[in-house]
Protein backbone atom coordinates (compact mmCIF):
# COMPACT_ATOMS: atom_id res chain seq x y z
CA UNK A 1 0.00 0.00 0.00
CA UNK A 2 1.34 3.54 -1.03
CA UNK A 3 1.77 5.86 1.90
CA UNK A 4 -0.86 8.69 1.73
CA UNK A 5 1.99 11.14 1.89
CA UNK A 6 3.44 10.39 -1.42
CA UNK A 7 4.90 13.28 -3.63
CA UNK A 8 2.61 13.29 -6.83
CA UNK A 9 3.78 15.62 -9.63
CA UNK A 10 1.24 17.48 -11.46
CA UNK A 11 3.02 18.68 -14.56
CA UNK A 12 1.05 21.78 -16.70
CA UNK A 13 0.76 23.26 -19.82
CA UNK A 14 -1.28 26.08 -18.78
CA UNK A 15 -1.25 27.61 -15.91
CA UNK A 16 -5.39 27.76 -15.65
CA UNK A 17 -4.89 24.16 -14.98
CA UNK A 18 -3.14 24.90 -11.47
CA UNK A 19 -5.87 25.88 -9.84
CA UNK A 20 -8.66 23.50 -10.42
CA UNK A 21 -6.49 19.73 -9.98
CA UNK A 22 -4.82 21.52 -6.41
CA UNK A 23 -8.27 22.62 -5.47
CA UNK A 24 -9.82 18.49 -6.13
CA UNK A 25 -6.85 17.43 -4.18
CA UNK A 26 -7.04 19.29 -1.37
CA UNK A 27 -11.03 18.40 -1.21
CA UNK A 28 -10.42 14.27 -1.80
CA UNK A 29 -6.45 13.86 -1.09
CA UNK A 30 -5.40 16.38 1.17
CA UNK A 31 -2.46 13.82 2.24
CA UNK A 32 -0.79 14.16 -0.95
CA UNK A 33 2.64 15.50 -1.22
CA UNK A 34 1.95 17.55 -4.44
CA UNK A 35 4.26 19.73 -7.08
CA UNK A 36 3.51 21.72 -9.85
CA UNK A 37 5.39 22.35 -12.57
CA UNK A 38 4.34 24.65 -15.30
CA UNK A 39 5.98 24.98 -18.71
CA UNK A 40 3.60 27.81 -20.22
CA UNK A 41 5.25 27.24 -23.40
CA UNK A 42 3.85 23.79 -24.64
CA UNK A 43 0.27 24.73 -25.92
CA UNK A 44 1.67 28.07 -27.59
CA UNK A 45 4.60 25.92 -29.25
CA UNK A 46 2.15 23.30 -30.34
CA UNK A 47 -0.44 25.57 -31.35
CA UNK A 48 2.02 27.08 -33.39
CA UNK A 49 3.97 24.31 -34.91
CA UNK A 50 3.24 22.68 -38.48
CA UNK A 51 4.93 19.27 -36.90
CA UNK A 52 2.47 18.73 -34.20
CA UNK A 53 3.23 16.50 -31.37
CA UNK A 54 6.79 15.22 -33.08
CA UNK A 55 9.98 13.98 -31.50
CA UNK A 56 11.34 17.28 -30.28
CA UNK A 57 7.87 17.65 -28.27
CA UNK A 58 7.96 14.08 -26.76
CA UNK A 59 11.77 14.78 -25.84
CA UNK A 60 10.47 17.99 -23.67
CA UNK A 61 7.53 15.64 -22.08
CA UNK A 62 10.81 13.33 -20.89
CA UNK A 63 12.39 16.07 -19.35
CA UNK A 64 9.95 17.53 -17.64
CA UNK A 65 9.33 13.65 -15.97
CA UNK A 66 12.80 12.83 -15.17
CA UNK A 67 12.84 16.10 -13.26
CA UNK A 68 9.95 15.40 -11.07
CA UNK A 69 10.82 11.78 -10.77
CA UNK A 70 14.78 12.61 -9.65
CA UNK A 71 12.95 14.79 -6.98
CA UNK A 72 11.19 11.69 -5.57
CA UNK A 73 7.74 12.01 -7.31
CA UNK A 74 6.07 8.27 -7.11
CA UNK A 75 3.00 9.16 -9.52
CA UNK A 76 2.85 12.23 -12.69
CA UNK A 77 -0.37 13.37 -13.34
CA UNK A 78 -0.11 15.95 -16.67
CA UNK A 79 -3.40 18.14 -16.70
CA UNK A 80 -2.76 19.44 -20.54
CA UNK A 81 -5.23 17.06 -23.06
CA UNK A 82 -3.75 18.01 -26.59
CA UNK A 83 -0.38 15.65 -25.54
CA UNK A 84 -1.39 11.99 -25.57
CA UNK A 85 1.32 10.31 -27.67
CA UNK A 86 4.04 12.67 -25.73
CA UNK A 87 2.79 11.24 -22.45
CA UNK A 88 2.39 7.54 -23.66
CA UNK A 89 6.31 7.91 -24.19
CA UNK A 90 7.07 9.12 -20.88
CA UNK A 91 4.47 5.78 -19.37
CA UNK A 92 6.81 3.59 -21.38
CA UNK A 93 10.35 5.27 -19.69
CA UNK A 94 8.45 4.59 -16.61
CA UNK A 95 6.76 1.56 -16.23
CA UNK A 96 7.23 1.20 -12.49
CA UNK A 97 4.91 4.01 -11.52
CA UNK A 98 1.66 5.26 -12.38
CA UNK A 99 1.88 8.37 -15.07
CA UNK A 100 -1.67 9.35 -16.23
CA UNK A 101 -3.01 11.79 -19.11
CA UNK A 102 -4.95 13.90 -18.17
CA UNK A 103 -7.93 13.17 -19.64
CA UNK A 104 -7.59 9.13 -19.04
CA UNK A 105 -9.56 8.20 -15.98
CA UNK A 106 -12.34 10.59 -17.30
CA UNK A 107 -12.54 8.47 -20.66
CA UNK A 108 -12.76 5.28 -18.42
CA UNK A 109 -16.08 7.10 -16.33
CA UNK A 110 -17.42 8.29 -19.48
CA UNK A 111 -17.19 5.24 -21.38
CA UNK A 112 -18.46 3.26 -18.27
CA UNK A 113 -21.62 5.45 -18.88
CA UNK A 114 -21.99 5.01 -22.04
CA UNK A 115 -21.89 1.69 -22.71
CA UNK A 116 -24.71 1.69 -19.78
CA UNK A 117 -27.23 3.67 -21.61
CA UNK A 118 -26.44 5.80 -24.72
CA UNK A 119 -23.58 5.20 -26.58
CA UNK A 120 -23.17 9.13 -26.75
CA UNK A 121 -20.39 10.88 -24.99
CA UNK A 122 -20.43 14.84 -25.64
CA UNK A 123 -16.55 16.44 -25.27
CA UNK A 124 -16.37 19.91 -24.69
CA UNK A 125 -12.76 21.82 -24.97
CA UNK A 126 -11.40 25.22 -25.22
CA UNK A 127 -8.17 24.39 -27.14
CA UNK A 128 -9.03 22.96 -30.19
CA UNK A 129 -6.09 20.74 -30.50
CA UNK A 130 -7.68 18.59 -28.20
CA UNK A 131 -10.42 18.03 -30.16
CA UNK A 132 -8.02 16.79 -32.91
CA UNK A 133 -6.28 14.23 -30.59
CA UNK A 134 -8.75 12.96 -28.21
CA UNK A 135 -11.73 11.20 -29.39
CA UNK A 136 -8.82 8.44 -30.87
CA UNK A 137 -8.70 7.64 -26.67
CA UNK A 138 -12.27 6.86 -26.64
CA UNK A 139 -13.00 3.02 -27.79
CA UNK A 140 -15.01 2.52 -31.58
CA UNK A 141 -18.09 1.37 -29.50
CA UNK A 142 -18.84 4.95 -28.21
CA UNK A 143 -19.81 8.12 -30.58
CA UNK A 144 -17.80 11.41 -29.16
CA UNK A 145 -19.97 14.85 -29.90
CA UNK A 146 -17.08 17.15 -30.25
CA UNK A 147 -18.51 20.46 -28.77
CA UNK A 148 -15.65 23.56 -29.14
CA UNK A 149 -16.14 26.29 -27.04
CA UNK A 150 -14.86 29.45 -28.81
CA UNK A 151 -13.46 32.50 -27.48
CA UNK A 152 -14.27 31.01 -23.73
CA UNK A 153 -10.48 30.50 -23.33
CA UNK A 154 -9.45 34.22 -24.46
CA UNK A 155 -12.27 35.05 -21.94
CA UNK A 156 -9.91 32.73 -18.85
CA UNK A 157 -7.12 34.71 -20.13
CA UNK A 158 -8.74 38.30 -19.33
CA UNK A 159 -9.85 37.26 -15.90
CA UNK A 160 -13.52 36.89 -17.33
CA UNK A 161 -14.14 33.49 -15.52
CA UNK A 162 -17.99 34.15 -15.85
CA UNK A 163 -18.39 34.36 -19.49
CA UNK A 164 -15.83 31.42 -19.63
CA UNK A 165 -18.12 29.19 -18.02
CA UNK A 166 -21.07 30.58 -19.53
CA UNK A 167 -19.64 30.55 -23.00
CA UNK A 168 -19.19 26.36 -21.63
CA UNK A 169 -22.93 26.26 -21.11
CA UNK A 170 -24.28 27.52 -24.08
CA UNK A 171 -21.79 25.81 -26.35
CA UNK A 172 -23.20 22.60 -24.75
CA UNK A 173 -26.85 23.56 -24.75
CA UNK A 174 -26.41 24.44 -28.84
CA UNK A 175 -24.40 21.28 -29.78
CA UNK A 176 -26.05 18.46 -27.73
CA UNK A 177 -29.14 17.92 -29.78
CA UNK A 178 -29.55 13.82 -28.84
CA UNK A 179 -29.52 12.10 -25.75
CA UNK A 180 -25.80 11.48 -24.61
CA UNK A 181 -24.40 9.76 -21.54
CA UNK A 182 -22.23 11.95 -19.93
CA UNK A 183 -21.14 15.58 -20.95
CA UNK A 184 -17.16 15.36 -20.66
CA UNK A 185 -15.02 18.20 -19.36
CA UNK A 186 -11.87 18.01 -21.49
CA UNK A 187 -9.06 20.40 -19.71
CA UNK A 188 -8.76 20.77 -15.95
CA UNK A 189 -9.57 24.73 -16.80
CA UNK A 190 -12.71 23.28 -18.03
CA UNK A 191 -13.78 22.16 -14.63
CA UNK A 192 -15.07 25.58 -13.03
CA UNK A 193 -17.74 25.36 -15.72
CA UNK A 194 -18.64 22.32 -14.30
CA UNK A 195 -21.97 23.91 -12.49
CA UNK A 196 -23.26 26.32 -15.63
CA UNK A 197 -23.18 23.48 -18.30
CA UNK A 198 -24.86 20.97 -15.60
CA UNK A 199 -27.79 23.46 -15.54
CA UNK A 200 -27.44 23.49 -19.23
CA UNK A 201 -28.06 19.45 -19.52
CA UNK A 202 -29.54 16.60 -18.02
CA UNK A 203 -26.81 14.72 -18.95
CA UNK A 204 -23.87 13.89 -16.14
CA UNK A 205 -21.21 16.19 -16.40
CA UNK A 206 -17.65 14.75 -15.43
CA UNK A 207 -14.19 16.58 -15.06
CA UNK A 208 -10.91 15.61 -15.35
CA UNK A 209 -9.83 16.71 -11.75
CA UNK A 210 -12.30 14.35 -10.42
CA UNK A 211 -11.80 11.66 -12.40
CA UNK A 212 -7.71 12.11 -12.32
CA UNK A 213 -7.46 12.10 -8.24
CA UNK A 214 -9.28 9.21 -7.73
CA UNK A 215 -7.68 7.09 -10.16
CA UNK A 216 -4.38 7.92 -9.55
CA UNK A 217 -4.86 7.43 -5.32
CA UNK A 218 -6.53 3.78 -6.58
CA UNK A 219 -3.69 3.00 -8.91
CA UNK A 220 -1.02 4.08 -5.84
CA UNK A 221 -2.76 2.62 -3.02
CA UNK A 222 -3.32 -0.69 -4.95
CA UNK A 223 0.42 -1.16 -5.07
Amino acid sequence: MADPGVRIALVHALAHSIAPINAEFARAWPEARRMNLLDDSLSADLAASPSGLDERMTGRFLALAGYAIDTGAAAILFTCSAFGPCIDAVARRWPDRPVLKPNEAMIDDAVALARAGARRVALVATFAPTLASMPAEFPGDVEVVPVMVEAAMDALDRGDGATHDRLAAEAVARAVTMPVAAVALSQFSLARAAGAVARATSAPVLTTPGSAVRALRARLFAR
